[in-house]
């Protein structure tokens, strides 16, 4: 039976996030296209260097960031300058529940029922009515990047598109692609109906690290 010692990695990870200027260099991170180093992170958050950097590496010891070194400068060689440390969102993820729960177990099942019953279309037209109640909550001309982040998606500007930073279905994904990713796709094409939002559609577009969708403008629509 799962007990006080099962929760630990996960309250280590939300412990980490206890600070706030260790919560805000995460968010720095997370809501970035691209790994950021330390002098970007420092600059976001508007304080030195050496404390940005002391803050990113506890957010590595934690898991919730994983860090690589590469040259920024694009140059190697003698004169090219030491590697930069540069840090992205670890791919894993960490919950904590009292007392323990398994709803990923839950879900791993109906997800896989679904698919051997074949009842996708029925998934994706649940999904797509939950997607339209949230985009009517938060109202017609919603914004957007604001209606994707209270869902979670983690928003990032790609051009005109806007990638999704975070996929809240993400293992379930890994496990079921066809079934998770349409689901997500239904869901995300409801909010935009709910939310009065025709100037923008949303697509499968699966990228490495990214969710499966992305938000377009509308080709009907330019506004």
């Amino acid at each position: 039976m799962a007990g006080v010692d099962d929760l630990e990695p996960g309250l280590d990870a939300v412990a980490a996030l206890v600070d706030p200027v260790r919560r805000a260099a995460y968010r720095a991170v997370v809501v970035a296209a691209e790994p950021l180093g330390r002098d970007e992170v420092a600059a976001a958050l508007g304080v030195g260097r050496t404390l940005a950097a002391f803050h990113l590496d506890k957010l590595v010891d934690a898991g919730l960031l994983t860090v690589s070194s590469a040259r920024r400068s694009g140059r190697s060689g003698p004169g090219a300058g030491r590697p930069a440390k540069l840090y992205r969102r670890a791919p894993g993820e960490h919950t904590v529940s009292v007392p323990p729960r398994s709803y990923r177990l839950g879900a791993e099942v109906l997800a896989e029922t679904v698919e051997r019953l074949g009842g996708e279309d029925a998934l994706f037209e649940v999904a797509q009515e939950r997607g339209r109640c949230a985009g009517r909550v938060a109202g017609p001309g919603a914004d957007v990047r604001e209606l994707l982040r209270s869902q979670g998606y983690a928003p990032v500007p790609d051009g005109a598109d806007i990638r999704l930073g975070n996929c809240p279905f993400h293992l379930l994904a890994d496990e079921f692609p066809p079934t998770v990713c349409g689901m997500n796709l239904a869901l995300l094409t409801g909010l935009l109906v709910g939310a009065d939002r025709p100037d923008w559609r949303a697509r499968l577009d699966p990228r490495p690290g990214l969710c499966c969708v992305v938000l377009e403008p509308s080709k009907n629509n330019h506004n």
